[in-house]
């Protein structure tokens, strides 16, 4: 876990040093991350409930704050602009967020216990039944809600639109939704009778509700989505919940319409 940590902590210097000299970041970006570091610091390095507290409550201001990208210093370019995947599709555009990622960086360094211990064979069991079963169930749910339909498609925008998805979208969704929300209500409720379902369900639900600014459509269908990537960290653990949320996103993006109807 350690070498894991200091991996992620170098890995984000390089990177973020990088997108400073090449102009994506401002000084400004460092406000930010120098906030992220004092939540840290309050949550690892303190025993006392309220700083503690304190700790975690300012990291969510922030999550939400990078999230919706309210945090001044980040540049994020365009690398898809307006493009109509199949003729039915609503416009398509795609930034390369610098912000967002932070908040999978923070959890990884502070909360190193979303990283449960899961065996190849279980995890990639899990793995696949999740996938199946999640994708199946929301692609249904959208289709019978007039959302999308069958447009199977291969773009030539496709390898960046993976490495997007996969690497600043779903890990940090994944770290943040499953690995620190799931895991903390996990913590929480595992007293209680059906602990670990409640756990799920109440994670599921704060991932529909981030949704909300899409319609309520979206937030049903992330709602729906958050229950099997949830019983994929439960069972599989963070791998696992990657795995099937970047496969959903992935059966959606390649075989349906991306991402609705132009209404």
């Amino acid at each position: 876990m350690p070498a894991l940590r200091w991996t992620g902590l170098t890995l984000l210097t390089l990177g973020y040093g990088m997108a400073l000299a090449y102009g994506y970041l401002s000084l400004f970006a460092s406000l930010s991350i120098a906030l992220l570091i004092m939540a840290g610091l309050c949550v690892s390095q303190f025993s006392n409930t309220y700083v503690r507290a304190f700790g975690h409550g300012l990291f969510l201001l922030l999550a939400l704050a990078l999230t919706t990208h309210w945090l001044p210093g980040f540049y994020s370019a365009r690398v898809i602009a307006g493009v109509r995947l199949t003729p039915e599709a609503a416009p398509f555009s795609m930034y390369l967020n610098l912000d967002k990622p932070l908040i999978g960086f923070w959890i990884l360094w502070i909360c190193p216990w979303v990283l449960t211990r899961t065996g190849f064979t279980r995890s990639a069991t899990v793995s696949a039944i999740a996938l199946a079963a999640t994708s199946t169930a929301c692609m249904l749910v959208a289709v019978s809600l007039g959302m999308i339909t069958w447009a199977p498609k291969w773009p030539a925008q496709s390898g960046l639109w993976i490495a997007n998805n996969l690497l600043l979208v779903t890990l940090t969704e994944e770290l943040l939704f499953r690995g620190y929300i799931q895991g903390n209500f996990h913590r929480r409720f595992k007293q209680l009778p059906y602990g670990s379902a409640l756990a799920i369900a109440a994670a599921a639900a704060v991932f529909g509700l981030a949704h909300m600014g899409a319609g309520w459509q979206w937030v049903l269908l992330s709602g729906f989505a958050g229950i099997g990537y949830g019983l994929a960290y439960r069972f599989g653990g963070l791998q696992a919940a990657v795995i099937t949320h970047f496969g959903l996103n992935l059966v959606h993006f390649s075989l349906f319409t991306y991402p609705m109807f132009d209404r």
